[in-house]
Parts: structure tokens; C-alpha cells; sequence
């Protein structure tokens, strides 16, 4: 059975993506593949970061432990963790649970796309602000479906028009759920909600990281 390094496991609310508010189980996975210049979680993806070694079947039956039913996988970046695809098949057994995967866009979703309809993708699409646009992979877009998510995080101006071709080139709104997210500290949501409406932006959603706001913005686990 494999296993899996993991940086925490908590439960708390969901601070964005489609199910906002609502409880969630938190998997956090150690390491990433990327450096985005806004990072809020780079402790958990050093090299020498703590984490505990679990296995799919120690992370499943915490997971039933708690009772909650939506259950986020997260990161770092999850899904370049080795025989990810193990948990996420033990995941979908429970046809109670909902699994949403938190994903950076540099790793490829089409090996993964057909594993269950009750595993949903929220995908970052960095723009040129994070430093990391380089990275991403356009192809990724493609394979997102109406249970989806894909999310910009906007530093700037430059961040906003760049997501602006990428919406309307890969018609991301007529295929799967668009989110607009504020670099925390950075560029002023209303900012944001001006460009929605000077471009007519329907069925884009602006999202505010809710659980900064409810506690500091440095806590871990919650």
C-alpha cells in the first residue's frame, strides 16, 4: 500500500473554490514543483518540511473519523506525489464523500480525468505575476469539465488581461467554473469586480481567500 508524505491533515472550513464555507478534511501534502512569488504555504513545500508518512488506508479511515463529507487534497502539489492515483481510487469508494483536488496547472490532468465523476478539479492557472506562468500546461484547460474548477490568482492589471485571453481562447466559462482571486495583499478586489464589469465577464466568480479572513493570515491548520 502506499504512502503518502503529509504535512497535515485538519479539518476546517473551505476558504475558497465552489464550496466555500462549507466543513471540509484537509490533506496536505508535502512538496511542490513550483515557486509562485505569492505563496502561502511554502513551509509545507521545503525540501526539509516536517511531514508524517500515511498511508491510503491510514488518510481514508481519518477521513471517516471525522464525519465530514467534503474532503479537499491539497499541497503543495498533490498530485506529483508517487501512487497519488492509489488514494484517490480509495476516495472514490465512498460514493458519500465529495473529493475536490487542489492542483497548480503544471502537472498533467489527462491521466487523471477519468478516475471518477465524484473527484473534481480545482486547477490554478498561474499568471505572469506569480513568476511560475512558464510552467503551466494550456493543454490542462482542455480536460477541465462542468464538476471543475479553474482559478486565477490576479497580482495586477497584466494578471487580469492575460486571463482574459485564456477565458475567451479556451472557453472556460461555457466549460467549467471560473474564479477570480486576489493576490492577498496585493491588488484590491474592487479592482478586480471593475474589470469584470467593464468586460462583461458573466459567470466568473470573484473569491475572497474567506479563511484569511476569519483568522490571521499565517495560521496553519485551519
Amino acid at each position: 500500500m502506499a504512502k503518502y508524505k503529509v504535512a497535515e491533515l485538519f479539518e476546517s472550513v473551505n476558504g475558497e473554490g465552489p464550496r466555500s464555507g462549507q466543513l471540509a478534511v484537509f490533506v496536505r501534502m508535502q512538496g511542490c514543483n513550483l515557486a509562485c512569488s505569492y505563496c502561502d504555504t511554502k513551509w509545507a513545500n521545503e525540501k526539509d518540511a516536517v511531514f508524517q508518512w500515511m498511508s491510503t488506508e491510514e488518510i481514508t479511515d481519518e477521513i471517516r473519523r471525522l464525519r465530514i463529507r467534503n474532503v479537499t487534497l491539497t499541497g503543495g502539489e498533490p498530485l506529483m506525489q508517487e501512487d497519488i492515483e492509489e488514494l484517490l481510487i480509495a476516495l472514490t469508494k465512498d460514493p458519500w464523500l465529495r473529493v475536490e483536488v487542489e492542483t497548480n496547472g503544471s502537472i498533467k490532468l489527462e491521466s487523471f480525468a477519468g478516475i471518477a465523476d465524484t473527484i473534481s478539479f480545482n486547477m490554478d492557472y498561474k499568471l505572469p505575476g506569480s513568476g511560475m506562468e512558464h510552467r503551466m500546461l494550456p493543454k490542462n484547460l482542455d480536460v477541465l469539465t462542468a464538476k471543475d474548477t479553474v482559478k486565477f490568482v490576479v497580482q495586477d492589471q497584466t494578471d487580469l488581461a492575460f486571463c482574459l485571453s485564456l477565458i475567451a481562447d479556451h472557453d472556460l466559462t461555457e466549460r467549467c467554473r471560473v474564479f477570480l482571486s486576489p493576490v492577498y495583499g496585493g491588488i484590491e478586489p474592487e479592482e478586480i469586480v471593475e474589470f469584470m464589469k467593464e468586460h462583461c465577464l458573466n459567470d466568473v466568480t470573484l473569491q475572497l481567500q474567506i479563511h484569511k479572513i476569519i483568522w490571521d493570515s499565517e495560521t496553519r491548520g485551519v
